[in-house]
């Protein structure tokens, strides 16, 4: 049964192949949308292993948050824009949870997040949801979830407008965009808890902080931030 279905993978690859969604290379039907080669060779941070590091020193002054690490460095035209971009607009979310358990494997082993209550995803506004038919940053937390042993919620933390697009704006303008935008389901269930908040990329921040600020409106609670990859400004 097994040879039969190697063969059948096989006579399909050849119509149809499978490639890596990170440097577009031929893989086999029975591997993961990432090579070998890239989960190797991606430009990984080591951020998880600093206390203070390039994503914390982008919150200093602005929020206070326990601990903050990204997985990969993103250049404009590399492979890590390759993922994400098939993450958010190719419909490939399975992208998102491959990175999460491969980041929360890592993050595991760090002492500076073994101590996480729950993994919250940053929101998309729902009419955004709809339109891409999952939330990218929900992929993400679940694949982390999985692997840290964490649990994981997506309805805690919520949109409630919706808001422009950040590409073009300063951090200023980014934050001022997204004033207001969060809102909290159940502040019960946060109450005393160590929150780790994750999104796609780290690039002003601007996002992460409104979400930040929302969750330490909420007596007894920390933050911890984590991303798939970190922009350079």
């Amino acid at each position: 049964m097994k040879l039969l279905e190697n063969l059948l993978g096989g006579f399909v690859s050849l119509f149809y192949p499978q490639l890596c969604l990170s440097c577009g290379k031929n893989i086999t039907p029975d591997r993961d949308a990432i090579c070998i080669s890239c989960q190797v060779k991606l430009p990984k941070t080591g951020f998880h292993l600093e206390k203070e590091n390039s994503f914390t020193d982008r919150f200093w002054g602005r929020v206070n948050i326990e601990s903050g690490a990204s997985f990969y460095h993103f250049a404009k035209g590399g492979r890590v824009q390759h993922l994400i971009h098939n993450l958010k607009y190719k419909g490939r979310y399975e992208v998102g949870v491959k990175l999460g358990n491969l980041y929360g494997k890592a993050l595991k082993k760090s002492p500076l997040y073994r101590n996480i209550d729950v993994i919250i995803p940053v929101p998309l506004h729902p009419k955004k949801e709809l339109k891409r038919g999952y939330n990218q940053s929900d992929m993400f937390a679940k694949g982390l979830s999985e692997t840290m042993e964490v649990e994981w919620k997506k309805n805690i933390l919520i949109s409630t407008k919706m808001s422009e697009t950040q590409t073009k704006k300063s951090r200023l303008e980014r934050l001022e965009n997204v004033k207001d935008v969060f809102k909290i389901n159940d502040v019960d269930f946060l109450k005393d808890k160590h929150v780790l908040i994750v999104d796609d990329v780290l690039t002003t921040g601007a996002t992460l902080e409104a979400c930040t600020m929302k969750i330490l409106e909420i007596p007894g609670t920390k933050v911890s931030l984590a991303t798939i990859a970190f922009a350079n400004l």
